[in-house]
């Protein structure tokens, strides 16, 4: 078997789509339902939560193409 120095000596030789792929694999594996039982539960009644507050107009949204010129903006180092 393979150590984990030499794993990661493989993986960092895949094209970064793939390592990205490997890396989502690897933390979906670390999750333990079992401590979480009701984690899908809860993150179904905040997504209706959510949804409400959207919909009744409770929080202002946002354009997703102007956030995401922000935060590259703000990489950058040009705050707007």
């Amino acid at each position: 078997m393979a150590s984990a120095d030499d794993l990661l000596t493989d993986a960092l030789r895949l094209p970064a789509e793939e390592r990205a792929r490997l890396v989502h694999k690897l933390l979906v594996s670390l999750e333990d339902e079992e401590a979480h039982p009701d984690a899908e539960a809860e993150w179904a009644r905040e997504l209706e939560r959510r949804a409400r507050d959207v919909l009744s107009g409770a929080v202002e949204t946002e354009d997703a193409d102007a956030v995401l010129d922000r935060i590259s903006a703000r990489l950058r180092g040009g705050h707007r």
